[in-house]
């Protein structure tokens, strides 16, 4: 695995969700929940990003690249994370997480910042997993040749000889 790729593929995937939702902050759309949806966008390109490049590099493997792509949404969702709960704090925690809290799929009630991350970090947990085992569907047959007979019992006496 090439951890620099993962982290960088990561930091890019922040960067974007980032502006997603500064652009949100900005524009006072951040109840609205099927915008916040939108974050799957920069997931799937990131973690696409990190197995096409891979791929290009001849880092072969389904579970390598699988790996590689939920590490790289992880990255991601852990300084999601961290912006989110600085963030919340300089917003005047509670005031700013009741404004919305009703919006968010897990919501409701009068959840803590502490809460809100667990909720957070499960949603993302489970969309990294998600989107990367949805992208290995495409990638599989190209980083591992798991129909292609590599056996020299297996190949006929032409192919042998190139073998």
């Amino acid at each position: 695995m090439n951890y620099a790729r993962i982290i960088k593929n990561g930091v890019l995937v922040y960067i974007v969700i980032a502006i997603l939702f500064g652009i949100m902050e900005l524009l006072n759309l951040q109840d609205q929940i099927y915008l916040r949806l939108l974050n799957f966008i920069p997931v799937i390109w990131g973690i696409n990003k990190t197995i096409k490049d891979n791929y290009k590099d001849h880092m072969d493997g389904y579970f390598t690249n699988l790996a590689s792509g939920i590490l790289t949404g992880l990255v991601a969702l852990v300084l999601v994370l961290i912006s989110f709960m600085i963030y919340v704090e300089i917003q005047g925690e509670q005031q700013y997480l009741r404004r919305f809290a009703e919006s968010y799929i897990f919501g409701g009630g009068d959840p803590s910042v502490y809460q809100f991350c667990i909720g957070l970090a499960l949603e993302g947990i489970a969309s990294s997993v998600i989107v990367s085992f949805a992208l290995m569907q495409y990638w599989k047959d190209k980083v591992e040749k798991i129909n292609k007979v590599d056996d020299r019992s297996h190949l006929t006496s032409t192919d042998k000889n190139n073998y």
